[in-house]
């Protein structure tokens, strides 16, 4: 009975791991053990900052918006409020964007989340 290998699909995967390393320095490119540890981790990281971009990028337009409110006197938070009372649905991504952007907008929504809360 002849003896049966994994030759295939273990060299698919070998194959996979050295393509996804691909532009590593050194051994980490052409060295399977180096490079599959690589790899691995590098997919760890990926997986990892794909919920911290989010956190990060939340963080941001928190930050602009709070700049751009308190130009107008007013805190984030209570513009924040000013705009749950007025009942205006934008979220915090194009908050920001209208604070950069359009400052006349963004002047506007506060006027309107200032009269809501007086």
């Amino acid at each position: 009975m002849p003896r049966v290998t994994n030759a295939v699909p273990r060299h698919r995967k070998k194959k996979k791991y050295l393509r996804a390393a691909r532009g590593y320095f050194g051994g980490r490119s052409k060295l399977w053990r180096i490079a599959k540890n690589a790899v691995e981790r590098g997919w760890q990281y990926s997986y990892r900052d794909r919920k911290n971009r989010k956190r990060e990028f939340r963080r941001l337009w928190i930050t602009r918006i709070n700049a751009a409110a308190r130009e107008h006197d007013l805190s984030y938070s209570r513009f924040m409020n000013g705009l749950k009372l007025a009942g205006v649905e934008v979220n915090r991504k194009v908050l920001a964007d209208l604070a950069v952007r359009e400052p006349a907008a963004f002047g506007e929504l506060v006027a309107r989340a200032k009269a809501k809360l007086d």
